[in-house]
């Protein structure tokens, strides 16, 4: 039974709803001002917006018409994809805005089929569903069914993708604080899902063969080691490498996900032997060579599918791809950047030194050696001089001053994607994609990616997260459900040798 107090409150609740209907009724016939929040100087104007929107987003059926009405013309589909793409970045934040506000769920008719759930819960239970499934109808917004008939129109799943990214580009410049936003956000990303799910995705390998376009894309969106040149695509997608991609019938010659394989004997614990090895370029594979799979690239090409899971499956499919190449193929394994590791460190450092308790991170034994590497000036800070040593390249090109910072930057590393959480969850962004895919947290290599931008961003480390095929259900499993991180003896020792220097 549900309380008195409860259906007290639904009823003042939709008192509420009437009482601001009949507000608005006054302001509209008063013309008030007040109302008009829109800029009457975006692109297109409040007028234009408003007409657009009235003609286009039709109402929503009648709970006993949903399954009968006809679909609206393909022209309002395609001129309100037209009027959107001519307006600048404050028209459509002002369009969104409109378009979520005024024409999404109606709230006061939920409200009253809320009450009306309410007063028959003593009723038979076929009544209750039917009322049940009316409220859940009702909390349909009605830009919805205008979403829906866009993706019917040609290049209209693009253009919702393209539309999502730009409400994500909102919500995350605070461009617009409004609830209605969010939630126009979070239908996108629900039909998104849906028509992006896996089984509707093809898994299509890139080769030197592929169309022309094809290959061009898959440089551009390379986002973790970028493409040099034709040689160099050439090479990534050539002997001993393999390049998967997820397409959609709806986004023909569109890459959606792309996954760079190297094929090696042992486990890769550098990228300059993948990236930068120009030997194999026009050899022949030889399969006894070819023990293991490193996936040292993933990189997402539509920012509009940010929360739609596709990396995930990609990966496990073209571990399956290669198994069945390679039947002998038993090492699968990540070779990834540590991006946020150099700036969680410098602010570490920063933080250590304002409260004074930043020798702590090391020994004293290796204070005295950074003094010596980095020839202090009298009254320098050992702690200010090594913030300001990891902040460039320079200690990369001496063999001394890298091999003091070796143990120093490996356990604060390890920490770093062992211990530093968000929710109880890792925080950094590929340890927790890999972790939440069944990973092993398994090896730390230094002078990994001696790139400036590897230096800079993670000071040249990279880590291998190891797939163990009959472990990885479990560890997706325990890291989801009780946020447990599996991780080698070498990461655990690591973390405990920080641990044993740290008091943070």
């Amino acid at each position: 039974m549900i309380s008195h107090h409860i259906i007290c409150t639904l009823r003042s609740t939709v008192r509420c709803w009437r009482h601001r209907a009949v507000v608005n009724a006054v302001l509209e016939a008063c013309d008030f001002s007040g109302r008009r929040w829109y800029s009457a100087s975006s692109r297109g104007g409040v007028t234009g917006m408003e007409e657009i929107l009235a003609r286009v987003v039709a109402p929503l059926p009648t709970y006993e018409t949903r399954d009968k009405s006809p679909p609206p013309p393909e022209s309002n589909s395609v001129e309100f994809m037209h009027f959107y793409r001519s307006l600048d970045k404050e028209g459509k934040l002002d369009f969104l805005g409109k378009l979520s506000q005024e024409f999404g769920v109606d709230h006061k008719g939920v409200s009253e089929l809320a009450l009306k759930l309410l007063d028959t819960q003593l009723r038979d239970l076929a009544t209750i569903l039917q009322v049940e499934d009316r409220l859940r109808y009702s909390l349909t917004p009605r830009y919805k069914q205008l979403l829906s008939h866009i993706s019917r129109v040609e290049g209209g799943v693009k253009f919702l993708v393209d539309l999502r990214a730009d409400v994500l580009d909102i919500l995350a410049s605070k461009a617009s604080e409004s609830p209605h936003i969010r939630d126009l956000n979070g239908t996108l990303k629900s039909l998104l899902s849906e028509w992006f799910s896996v089984g509707l995705l093809r898994l299509e390998r890139i080769t030197w063969q592929s169309p022309c376009e094809i290959l061009q894309k898959i440089s551009q969106y390379e986002a973790v080691h970028p493409v040099r040149n034709w040689t160099d695509i050439k090479r990534r997608v050539g002997p001993y490498r393999r390049c998967y991609a997820f397409t959609h019938a709806a986004m023909p010659g569109e890459p959606l996900v792309v996954l760079h394989v190297a094929l090696t004997e042992d486990i890769s614990d550098n990228i300059q032997s993948i990236v930068r090895e120009f030997a194999t370029l026009d050899s022949e594979e030889d399969v006894n060579k070819i023990n293991a799979a490193i996936f040292y690239s993933i990189s997402s090409t539509q920012a509009g599918l940010q929360g739609v899971e596709l990396g995930n499956y990609l990966i496990k499919r073209v571990v399956r791809e290669l198994q069945s190449e390679f039947p002998h193929m038993a090492q699968f394994s990540s070779l990834s950047p540590i991006p946020g590791f150099s700036s969680w460190l410098q602010g570490l450092l920063s933080q250590g030194r304002k409260e004074g308790r930043g020798s702590d991170l090391l020994s004293e034994q290796e204070w005295r050696e950074v003094e010596q590497v980095t020839d202090l000036a009298p009254g320098t800070p050992a702690l200010e001089a090594l913030r300001k040593l990891i902040s460039t390249t320079e200690w990369v090109r001496s063999e001394r001053m890298a091999r003091v910072l070796e143990p120093v930057l490996m356990r604060l590393c390890a920490w770093y994607l062992y211990g530093e959480k968000r929710r109880g969850y890792a925080l950094n962004p590929v340890a927790n994609f890999h972790l939440q895919n069944g990973a092993t947290l398994w090896r730390l290599n230094w002078c990994a990616d001696t790139s400036p931008r590897g230096v800079a961003n993670s000071c040249g480390i990279m880590v291998n997260y190891r797939y163990f095929l009959n472990e990885t259900p479990n560890n997706s499993a325990l890291y989801l459900q009780n946020k447990v991180i599996k991780a080698s003896e070498q990461v655990l020792g690591l973390v405990s040798q920080f641990q044993k220097n740290s008091k943070l």
